[in-house]
């Protein structure tokens, strides 16, 4: 069940930091979905590096936390392009 809340919390932060940070990448939809899974993760273990907390679930911190780190490799994926 785990898996799933990643996958649906990182489709949700990935439409939202695309949204903030609109941009032209491609990928569609899959690389969306990817680049916001990946950013909660990045988010959830800088987070808990720096003692913030960390991505637990569906709560308002937790989707903090993911936007940024999805906006980060958001980031990070459109200057490596």
């Amino acid at each position: 069940m785990a898996i799933l809340t990643w996958i649906v919390l990182g489709l949700a932060v990935g439409i939202l930091a695309k949204w903030i940070m609109p941009g032209k990448d491609g990928g569609g939809i899959i690389m969306t979905t990817l680049l916001g899974i990946v950013g909660a993760v990045v988010g959830g273990f800088l987070a808990t590096l720096m003692g913030f907390g960390a991505v637990t679930g569906f709560n308002i911190n937790s989707l903090v936390v993911a936007t940024l780190g999805a906006l980060l490799v958001l980031f990070i994926y459109n200057k490596m392009k």
